[in-house]
């Protein structure tokens, strides 16, 4: 195959370029995203990372390379999900291994575009008034790309992975075509091809690059496409060929990835369209000017062309300019073909349900509006535009890592995004949930409150106000707010969770467990569902079912205290006391504020004669829960038991005084006094016994020795 462009007639590049640019492309990106190591997962994480159970075993590569169903961000990608997977066997789900790798991905894209950029305006058509400086321009451009804040969001969050392996594969793929047909080497050739199928396997955007090949290949290098075809048919064909693994993908995913995305999904597709308008227009003006940026826009689409005529025609303008241009100035035609093929695939007519607007789609084309600017300013200025190319990267850089800080806790980034977009529904819902999570459960209702009214069917907002309302104890209120999330979404793992929580609560054991198994079918890992059931196994004396699903959820999430308390619960049913004593200890350990694990530790612990070390958690019990009765009253028998009976007495008859009809706590009070020989006070209490019930036969048994002079047992 003949070269191109030999060597000897292409400008070589000042040396210190030839090792100070790499250098530079490296580290610059890392030191802007250097305070981004430690963002935690968030949002989409969640689904695509944390919960994805495919991740947990690299050995069994055919569960990883299927990946995770119900259209997370690694549904049906398998390069993402193996990437994902691989961090998970050296690092768990410790989050730093997860940004270093996203800052490698991007970094070597960035070595990719610049060889691509370098080798382009070297070509013949571009180098009379570029070549000199290819070097310089190719430097300052794959810089002011890797350092442009509308890639913070692909390289900040993990699961965005998705564009910069995308990005990655498809500028390799493209700079492996080009090393090729100019060097006349098979084996950039195949790296380039083997790129190609990788990004196939990464995301379907990359439909678009074998076009964008032969379109390069046309522009730049054969000058027509018959020329193209003629020189390097076999290896067109090839890359088209790579199409075939997008389609596997595509189809075995039932082509809507898990109902995320699809003609399929509920959307009409001209809605979308509509709206994708009005989202070019907004994604061409972040390119020149980054503000604000908004980490989610929501799902809303655009129901009156009208509304949006101004975009449209604008729009159709820039198309018809494209298809002038691939004709008439076939480089322009180039750029403006890259913007629009490498969107099209989320930006079109078809319809993405979980967002219509993102800012990590313009990872690859951003680089359409930002090569023409640079050249633009090379044209007008020479090598004077170096200090505006160098104050641009700076200010760039500084925005971005400025970017980036926003990202450092759920809190702050929803915080952001509720003052930049405040009629978000789920930008409110998701504000709550960070709130929620921090302890401020007064304020994250009012935002939950909030997405519920911009959005009445919201599932996620009536779901939220029914944990909440749990978390309040306010169960038969919950149970309305978590039907009215099913009425939305039935298929809602978590409302499934907290109406069968609900029920539990309201002792409708049979009705909850409906809900609870349904929650486990929807999400097998679910180990908060997995807990519900424990209790309500238990609860249904199936103390077999509620120890395997206990120790099922504490599997899953082993630090979960209220899984220990009722696997503890489930353990005491099943006559191992042993067993449940170390439940309920670890459960007092994960969370000292559970009265109830207290009161059930210092029951086992009274049982076994060790009444000392059951006191002070019962102590702990009537602290946290000053109306516990019968905290109070195990309390009371608790001290009896180690010689402080005039103590007891105090808290039986704060038993007595919280729950009147409370027989026991005055049964064991009257014991007690009688053995003190208070035998007037006795008396007078076992006869309170009698006329609440009068035929109390331990009231009467006890009543029967004062009359005749004799001594009481010892209270239980």
């Amino acid at each position: 195959m003949p070269r191109i462009a030999p060597t000897d007639q292409i400008p070589r590049r000042p040396k210190a370029l030839r090792w100070i640019a790499p250098i530079v492309l490296c580290l610059v990106p890392f030191a802007v995203y250097w305070n981004s190591l430690a963002v935690p997962f968030f949002f989409d994480d969640q689904a695509a990372v944390v919960k994805n159970a495919t991740l947990r075993n690299l050995s069994a590569w055919e569960t990883v390379l299927a990946g995770p169903a119900g259209g997370t961000g690694a549904s049906g990608r398998p390069i993402v999900n193996l990437s994902l997977a691989v961090n998970y066997a050296i690092g768990g789900t410790t989050v730093t291994g997860y940004h270093l790798a996203n800052l490698l991905f991007h970094i070597i894209g960035t070595l990719a575009l610049f060889g691509l950029l370098r080798r382009s305006l070297r070509t013949p058509l571009l180098r009379e008034r570029f070549g000199a400086d290819a070097s310089l321009l190719a430097f300052w451009g794959a810089l002011l790309w890797s350092v442009h804040p509308l890639q913070t969001e692909s390289v900040t969050c993990v699961i965005q992975r998705t564009e910069l392996l995308l990005g990655m594969f498809y500028l390799l793929a493209l700079y492996g075509f080009v090393r090729g047909a100019t060097e006349g080497t098979k084996r950039w050739t195949g790296l380039g091809l083997v790129c190609a199928l990788l990004g196939m396997a990464t995301k379907e955007v990359m439909v678009s690059a074998p076009l964008m090949v032969l379109l390069y290949d046309r522009t730049f290098l054969a000058g027509s496409f018959a020329g193209a075809w003629r020189a390097r048919r076999l290896t067109h064909l090839a890359f088209a060929a790579c199409l075939l693994l997008l389609a596997v993908l595509v189809l075995r995913a039932g082509g809507t990835r898990g109902e995320a995305a699809g003609f399929g999904i509920g959307v009409p597709w001209w809605m979308y369209a509509l709206k994708q308008c009005e989202a070019i227009w907004l994604y061409l003006k972040l390119s020149f000017w980054p503000h604000p940026l908004v980490v989610y826009y929501g799902i809303d689409v655009i129901r009156d062309p009208f509304a949006v005529w101004p975009e449209i025609l604008g729009l159709v303008a820039l198309v018809t300019g494209t298809v002038v241009a691939l004709a008439r100035a076939p480089v322009l035609g180039f750029v403006g073909f890259w913007f629009f093929a490498i969107l099209a695939p989320s930006s079109s007519v078809i319809p993405l349900a979980t967002q219509t607007v993102s800012e990590h789609r313009m990872y690859l084309p951003v680089l359409a509006p930002l090569i023409l600017a640079l050249l633009a300013g090379h044209l007008l200025a020479g090598r004077r535009s170096v200090a505006v190319f160098a104050l641009l990267a700076l200010a760039g850089a500084l925005i971005s890592a400025r970017r980036n800080t926003d990202y450092r806790s759920p809190l702050t980034i929803w915080n952001d995004t509720v003052a930049k977009a405040p009629r978000n529904p789920r930008a409110h819902v998701n504000l709550g949930s960070a709130l929620q999570a921090a302890g401020a459960g007064d304020d994250a209702l009012a935002h939950y409150r909030t997405a519920a009214a911009l959005e009445p069917n919201s599932a996620a907002a009536s779901n939220n106000i029914a944990g909440i309302l749990l978390d309040r104890g306010q169960a038969a209120d919950a149970i309305a707010y978590a039907e009215a999330a099913l009425r939305t979404d039935p298929a809602l793992d978590v409302a499934h969770n907290n109406l069968g929580s609900a029920l539990l609560r309201l002792e409708r054991v049979n009705e909850a467990l409906k809900h609870l198994q349904q929650a486990i079918a929807l999400s097998p890992e679910f180990a908060e569902a997995h807990c519900n059931l424990t209790s309500a196994y238990t609860q249904l004396n199936q103390t077999a079912l509620a120890i395997e699903h206990g120790r099922r959820a504490l599997q899953l999430k082993p630090d979960f205290a209220l899984s220990h308390f009722f696997l503890g619960n489930a353990y005491r049913q099943a006559g191992q006391p042993d067993a449940a004593r170390a439940e309920y200890e670890t459960a007092v350990r994960l969370n000292p504020r559970d009265a109830q694990a207290h009161s059930n530790l210092g029951g086992l612990l009274y049982q076994a004669g060790r009444a000392a070390e059951a006191i002070p958690h019962y102590e702990a019990a009537v602290k946290l829960q000053p109306d516990f009765t019968d905290a109070h009253n195990n309390l009371a028998s608790a001290l009896f038991q180690t010689g402080r009976p005039e103590a007891s007495i105090t808290h039986y008859r704060t038993a007595i005084t919280l729950q009147p009809d409370n027989l026991g706590a005055r049964l064991n009070l009257a014991l007690v006094l009688s053995r003190l020989g208070r035998q007037a006070e006795a008396a007078a209490t076992y006869e309170a016994i009698l006329r609440i019930a009068p035929d109390h036969a331990g009231a009467k048994a006890g009543l029967a020795p004062l009359r005749n002079g004799t001594t009481a047992p010892a209270p239980r």
